[in-house]
């Protein structure tokens, strides 16, 4: 059965920043599909939730997983989000997972200044966009630098999507992962603070850093990134095609 991926992107963002993934998953016939979570590009309407988040993400790995084993990933918020519902213990039909960018519980005087430093910036004139837009000329190849705004910004939902991640158990949802797991992030993310603790919480998974990156791994090094993807599809067709011969002799 074909490897079916799905991507679930960050804050602010929506599914179009993983427009570098999805093309080269075309290109390599492998099914693949990128959500909006609620609050976020064609959903700007919607309040964000978490059971709304996991509703979604759940009504695309249902219906990958009819078709054959999942690849889940995710990226920054939508990562952490990803790791709650993967780790559930309802055990949803996740074969693998990546976690991009989210390597930090979202708890405490961290979550308190990112939610204090999100409301500053904007509060700036243009509620920011000005400085986004150089930064992203700074740091992203000119091929991928308009997918983060593609589907629009939503400004206003990320105080109330940062809020509610204060209560995910990612504690005991990491130990839950008990699938293949790759953990990616950029030598200068600032979300790596407690990555060698996430690959502690999850022994059998494997920590990649991108040298000469920041948070925005997926956009700022699509190649390295789609290769990653590569390695985890290789590696389920790999593993269903192992188990293949006893589920015929069963």
């Amino acid at each position: 059965m074909n490897v079916q991926v799905v991507l679930v992107h960050g804050i602010r963002t929506s599914r179009t920043m993983w427009r570098a993934q999805m093309e080269h998953l075309a290109g390599r016939d492998v099914p693949a599909v990128a959500v909006d979570l609620p609050g976020h590009g064609s959903r700007m309407d919607e309040t964000f939730t978490l059971g709304a988040a996991f509703a979604t993400i759940d009504e695309a790995v249902q219906e990958a997983a009819s078709r054959g084993p999942v690849l889940l990933a995710g990226h920054s918020m939508g990562g952490l989000v990803s790791v709650a519902y993967a780790g559930s213990e309802a055990a949803p039909p996740v074969s693998a997972f990546i976690g991009a960018s989210c390597t930090a519980f979202p708890r405490g005087a961290g979550l308190a200044t990112y939610r204090t430093l999100a409301r500053a910036f904007d509060a700036l004139p243009d509620r920011g966009m000005w400085l986004t837009e150089r930064v992203l000329a700074a740091t992203i190849p000119e091929e991928t630098r308009p997918d983060f705004a593609a589907g629009g910004y939503a400004l206003d939902t990320q105080d109330a999507a940062l809020a509610s991640l204060g209560a995910l158990d990612l504690a005991a949802d990491l130990t839950r992962l008990t699938m293949p797991v790759w953990w990616i992030n950029g030598q200068f993310d600032q979300l790596r603070m407690q990555e060698r603790l996430f690959r502690r919480l999850t022994p059998h998974s494997e920590l990649i850093v991108v040298p000469r990156t920041s948070h925005l791994v997926t956009a700022m090094r699509p190649r390295v990134f789609n290769a990653l993807l590569d390695v985890a599809i290789a590696t389920l067709h790999r593993s269903e095609a192992s188990q293949e011969p006893a589920r015929r002799s069963s």
